[in-house]
């Protein structure tokens, strides 16, 4: 179950600890919707941080939204098995072969603002991503494919200077700690 593996996580320092603390408040105070987007608050989300199996390259879409390179991840529709909405996300969004978790444990715990946006036509409330962060590999050789409507392409980031294409400021120091994370566990 979901919650269990975000109350079993440790955090690695302060701000991890304050945001699994408030990731669960959310959790108790609406079981029956937190996994549903319809929480127009807040909701649970999985994301992949995805590296080659040497840890030097990272793969990332262009996101249509925020027009970023960007890890892949996704709303967890209902589903409790976040690993697997990770899976599926990075799957369906990149289009990558050989998707496989380096661990299945959870990588990082995040909560994400998500600004006011329209999405296929429809305006989208600013809102709450309850984050979890799973660390994947894949088949850096394999073919990779945009997902229409979600990107506009999907690419090896070299994983030296990432934080000069991905350009998200925000995103600098969550994604520091999951690259170091990862390599650390690729040895």
């Amino acid at each position: 179950m979901y919650i269990d593996d975000i109350e079993a996580y440790i955090p690695q320092d302060e701000a991890e600890a304050a945001e699994k603390e408030i990731i669960l408040d959310y959790i108790r105070r609406d079981p029956d919707t937190i996994l549903l987007r319809e929480n127009r608050a807040a909701h649970m989300t999985a994301s992949g941080f995805i590296l080659s199996a040497d840890g030097e390259w990272v793969l990332m879409a262009h996101h249509n939204i925020y027009r970023v390179w960007a890890w892949t991840g996704g709303h967890a529709d209902g589903e409790g098995d976040l690993l697997k909405v990770a899976l599926k996300e990075a799957e369906e969004e990149t289009g990558a072969s050989g998707l496989r978790p380096i661990s299945r444990q959870i990588a990082s715990l995040e909560i994400l603002p998500v600004w006011g946006h329209v999405k296929r036509g429809e305006y989208v409330p600013s809102h709450l991503h309850l984050n979890v962060s799973y660390l994947l590999t894949a088949d850096r050789d394999g073919p990779l494919c945009a997902r229409e409507g979600e990107n506009t392409a999907v690419d090896w980031l070299p994983a030296e200077g990432l934080l000069e294409r991905t350009n998200e400021w925000q995103m600098d120091p969550i994604y520091t700690k999951l690259l170091a994370r990862g390599r650390r566990l690729l040895g």
